[in-house]
């Protein structure tokens, strides 16, 4: 490529119905640029864990950069450098506040906005606007999406879901309005189409490449061949590890889909989405990687469950309901399952993390330029607690963070004080995000 002849940031493969966007590839920048014309976006994504952790398990026992993995952490192991783990942080107004029992909905509805939600289970529910939607404000018209809301458990309970509190606080962390959640999409096929969906098919062509069961590549075939023709070696290769990957997702969701049709589940289940909670995280963990790599958006909400999820996890030994085994009362064999549900949970995050550090990008890794909260809205679920969350926050942030230490804070540190830090070093100027008092110190130094 020489100067002039670039290929836009913002070129899609299309074909009928479809439009795959790219990544990153070197004819993106004219010939002879400099590196600064290829500095790469920060992208901000925030993972959510129910119902708490066994913080005996979770909690490094040293500060700085000598720390030693706790047990539930251990998974992280293989992305040491790229991870902060902060405690001390509190979410206040997940507490009672005066308003009684419902700490499971508050916890949920407070862990991105800081503000106290309104107890009601009617439709006057009113709680703050979330930290990434914040982000999202401010990316809106840079990317195709705005921002993605993604989950592994239904989320369309309505009704009283925790002790007078709407279940819509319990289903969403992400909030454009005070009275409006972005409940998460949960089905890998919705957010596969979704994202490569042109978004103006009509239900015939929808209809007709189900009916020949293509893969969405074949539609962008004669485009892709006349991408190749004009790129270099490096580029075809990038172009070539993509487009793959987009394949391979879309046949773990054929079989995702083939697989739920044999199973007879006990509440009616939504096609393509996989029986194994493993599988189902991790397709959608890899759709929010490309979404990433392509730029078809650069904030994300993950919820790994609904806050207050009785989800069995039967593929780890854990046949007990997820809630009910948090209120253990200290007994051993509770807690032991409890700890082994929040170990799992955190490999699938891990996996999430390699995938990113596997994606290569100007000057590093997608990895390299990620900021990612992982946490709950809940220490210790046995009783309740807002204060000390189990809180992991990882990635470079584009030179922004310096990740590989255990941070610990003061106590009571608010931590919409952490999301404050973060979207300014995103380029987003919010002012205050909730009960947020100051930016959070130590996440570029000691």
């Amino acid at each position: 490529m020489i100067a002039g002849k670039r290929l836009d940031r913002r070129t899609f493969l299309r074909g009928v119905g479809t439009a795959i966007a790219l990544p990153m590839l070197d004819a993106m920048t004219p010939a002879f640029a400099g590196r600064l014309v290829q500095t790469p976006a920060n992208r901000l994504a925030f993972v959510y864990v129910p119902n708490g952790i066994i913080m005996q398990h979770w909690t490094p026992s040293a500060e700085g950069a000598s720390f030693e993995f706790s047990r539930i952490l251990k998974p992280l192991e293989s992305v040491r450098e790229h991870v902060l783990v902060l405690s001390g942080l509190t979410d206040n107004n997940g507490r009672a506040l005066g308003d009684g029992p419902g700490d499971h909905a508050r916890a949920a509805a407070s862990f991105l906005t800081g503000v106290h939600p309104r107890k009601t289970a009617g439709a006057d529910i009113h709680v703050g606007i979330s930290a990434d939607q914040f982000a999202a404000r401010h990316f809106d018209g840079v990317t195709k999406f705005a921002s993605l809301e993604l989950g592994c458990e239904d989320g369309r309970l309505v009704g009283n879901c925790d002790s007078g509190y709407s279940c819509a606080y319990s289903n969403s962390i992400s909030w454009r309005g005070p009275a409006t959640p972005n409940p998460p999409e949960i089905n890998p096929r919705s957010v596969f189409e979704r994202l490569f969906g042109a978004g103006d098919e009509d239900p015939a062509t929808r209809a007709r490449q189900q009916r020949y069961n293509q893969s969405i590549l074949d539609f962008v075939s004669d485009d892709t061949r006349r991408l190749e023709g004009g790129l270099g070696p490096t580029d075809r290769r990038k172009l070539d590890e993509y487009l793959s990957a987009v394949r391979e997702i879309e046949k773990r969701i054929e079989t995702a889909e083939r697989d739920s049709k044999e199973f007879v589940p006990t509440i009616e289940r939504p096609a393509g989405i996989p029986v194994d909670y493993a599988e189902h995280s991790r397709l959608l963990y890899d759709m929010l990687a490309i979404a990433f790599q392509a730029d078809l958006t650069r904030v994300a909400t993950f919820m790994m469950g609904r806050e207050g999820s009785t989800r069995a996890y039967r593929e780890i030994g854990v046949p007990d309901a997820h809630h009910p085994l948090t209120h253990h009362r200290n007994n051993p064999e509770m807690i032991e399952k409890v700890a082994e549900i929040n170990a799992y949970h955190m490999q699938q995050f891990a996996y999430f993390l390699n995938k990113l550090k596997s994606i290569p990008e100007v000057d590093g890794t997608l990895l390299d330029h990620a900021m990612i909260v992982y946490g709950s809205g809940l220490s210790d679920g046995n009783r309740h607690t807002h204060n000390d969350l189990p809180v992991v926050l990882a990635g470079g942030g584009c030179g922004a963070l310096r990740p590989g230490r255990h941070v610990c804070y003061p106590a009571e540190t608010p931590i919409t004080n952490l999301y404050l830090s973060l979207l300014d070093r995103a380029g987003v100027k919010s002012g205050q995000v909730g009960d947020s008092n100051g930016e959070l110190q130590h996440l570029t130094d000691l």
